[in-house]
């Protein structure tokens, strides 16, 4: 479906249209990256770069808007409708801010296989524009490596078009189901289990509405399902009345007790977080919110002042994070993300592998990697700030936790164990 399309579609399910920015004349490519002792100081550059980013964002953000948005003052920039109708999401926008590198020019700008690509203009202000291998960066802005497909992966991945009983609903688990009510994101993920969707176009042969009405339908058919996770896509780029109409209607089915939803918002639109969205929220608990959290440059003071709100309105907040090579597949830089979303009132929740999908080799880590973060994370920090670590099984298994082995020995009455440190403990365990 080509991009005239998406939008319209967009523009129906969503309200908001997009604008495309102004952008300059392309620049020249970027030179190749530097070697060497150039390189060890380019690397003690980046990390002095990355530290006044996380210590200063938010005048990096205003800075960002009085450089590339000149006309645009703080009440149109804090305005989440004009951050999704000014998303970025072409070559010549991109190249106006970014020194893109060759393996980027090529994947925006290829003539049969160009990768789609969306980012607000308050997540570009986090990005460094000269330093490809930035985590912000390698998350949003797609490279020529993402159009090589290796065994394993799968358009859909967790096979949920198969367990999909009616459009936009997924029932995989007996008490609960994954309720997709867009295909609009504020930004697009390069390593998003619904690539396939996002960034791709919608089915427009019905209208928004009625596809949730055939999914309500359903749930309320269902009286096992008590728990529904409306995500999509990104269900908070829709506008107050859409999102309030159909979580008063999923609160209006007798057996459902929860309802959550999953968001990137909070790190790249943290402006959608308004009062008035927060009044909605209220009014129908109990609902959580998981928060998709990548890196600890994102918990800027704009993304835990959005945090901080949502806490404010009873709202409990966990963290769901993808697990990518290069980018946060490291102990102390989980901990350190770890930390600052405990101090933005968010508890991690989920550390998820990178599931399969078509060209996510480059961002996909062994398994035993996870295991060992893990390991370096329990009893160096605190509980609450140790996630789950989970591979989503391929085919539709659901989410299967994988963990260090602290169990060495049971048998005979005790328990043998070895704790955090590797010291090894007995517990008299009855028969």
């Amino acid at each position: 479906m080509g991009a005239q399309t998406r939008e319209s579609c967009d523009a129906a399910a969503h309200r908001v249209t997009q604008e495309t920015a102004k952008g300059q004349a392309a620049g020249e490519d970027a030179d190749p990256l530097p070697s060497g002792q150039n390189a060890v100081l380019e690397a003690a550059e980046r990390i002095e770069r990355s530290s006044r980013r996380v210590r200063d964002s938010r005048t990096a953000s205003e800075a960002f808007r009085r450089q590339w948005f000149p006309s645009i003052g703080p009440a149109e920039w804090n305005d989440w409708r004009w951050q999704l109708r000014n998303k970025l999401s072409s070559y010549e926008q991109l190249n106006r801010i970014v020194q893109l590198t060759l393996p980027e020019v090529e994947a925006l700008t290829h003539p049969t296989m160009r990768l789609p690509v969306a980012l607000t203009p308050y997540y570009a202000s986090l990005i460094d524009p000269f330093d490809p291998t930035q985590a912000i960066r390698r998350c949003v802005i797609p490279v020529a490596a993402e159009r090589r497909r290796s065994a394993g992966e799968s358009e859909d991945p967790l096979g949920e078009n198969a367990q999909s009983p009616v459009p936009g609903l997924v029932h995989r688990y007996p008490d609960r189901v994954l309720f997709l009510a867009t295909s609009y994101c504020a930004s697009y993920c390069r390593y998003c289990t619904r690539s396939r969707i996002v960034g791709h176009g919608v089915d427009c042969t019905v209208s928004p509405k009625d596809r949730w009405q055939m999914a309500i339908d359903y749930i309320a058919g269902h009286p096992e399902v008590r728990d529904v996770l409306v995500s999509g896509g990104d269900p908070l780029t829709m506008p107050d009345d859409a999102l309030g109409w159909l979580l008063t209607r999923l609160r209006a089915i007798s057996h459902v007790e929860i309802l959550r939803i999953g968001t990137k918002a909070p790190a790249v639109l943290p402006q959608r977080i308004t009062p008035a969205l927060c009044t909605i929220l209220r009014r129908h608990h109990p609902l959580w919110i998981s928060i998709h959290a990548t890196h600890p440059d994102e918990v800027t003071p704009e993304m835990r002042a959005a945090c901080e709100r949502l806490a404010d309105a009873g709202v409990p907040l966990g963290s769901q994070t993808v697990l990518l090579a290069g980018i946060n597949d490291d102990a102390e830089v989980l901990k350190k993300l770890y930390h600052r979303l405990m101090m933005a009132r968010v508890r991690p929740y989920y550390l998820y592998q990178c599931d399969p999908i078509l060209g996510s080799a480059h961002f996909r880590t062994p398994v035993s990697r996870g295991v060992e973060i893990i390991r370096r994370l329990r009893g160096f920090t605190s509980g609450y700030a140790v996630p789950t670590y989970v591979v989503d099984a391929p085919g539709g298994g659901g989410k299967t936790p994988v963990s260090p082995d602290y169990v060495v020995s049971s048998g005979k009455g005790k328990l043998v164990m070895r704790n955090y440190e590797g010291g090894l403990y007995t517990y008299p365990d009855s028969a």
